[in-house]
């Protein structure tokens, strides 16, 4: 290649009936290179959606309980929860307290901490139970595989 005052280079490119395209404006002197700008715009379009394809999306599935969720109920909803975490998908398991059951705010703690011990074996916790308004809300991420 070598060193082209611009007319110079502008002129090759056109005779190759490429483009001139202008790589480092802040180098002394601009440093440009002679290229098929719509193919190289094409490659770098490609190359994204590759990257985007092997992205890995993170999927959360959510369990809801009520404060005084009975036992039957508690053992069908982990069962979910188990194979949500089984499946490689994080899990938000909350509470929600409808009208004056905020009260029993303390029972909906135990009810997640419980869930989060019995599932210890499938996931961790991501975040501990906390209170947002009416809803107490608790992440578990799912164990990665060896």
């Amino acid at each position: 290649m070598g060193i082209y005052p611009i007319a110079k280079a502008i002129a090759q490119a056109e005779e190759q009936g490429l483009d001139l395209v202008e790589i480092s404006p802040k180098a002394d002197p601009p440093v440009c290179k002679i290229i098929d700008y719509k193919k190289f715009l094409y490659e770098q379009k490609k190359r994204e959606k590759v990257m985007k394809a092997k992205a890995t999306k993170v999927i959360i599935k959510e369990i809801r309980f009520g404060p005084n969720t009975d036992d039957h109920d508690y053992e069908f909803k982990k069962k979910h929860a188990e194979k949500f975490l089984k499946d490689g998908a994080k899990l938000k398991a909350y509470v929600f307290f409808k009208g004056r059951s905020i009260v029993y705010k303390d029972k909906g703690e135990i009810l997640l901490l419980k869930l989060a011990q019995e599932l210890e074996e499938f996931g961790k916790v991501e975040q501990m139970p906390r209170l947002e308004g009416k809803r107490m809300t608790m992440f578990i991420a799912p164990k990665t595989k060896k």
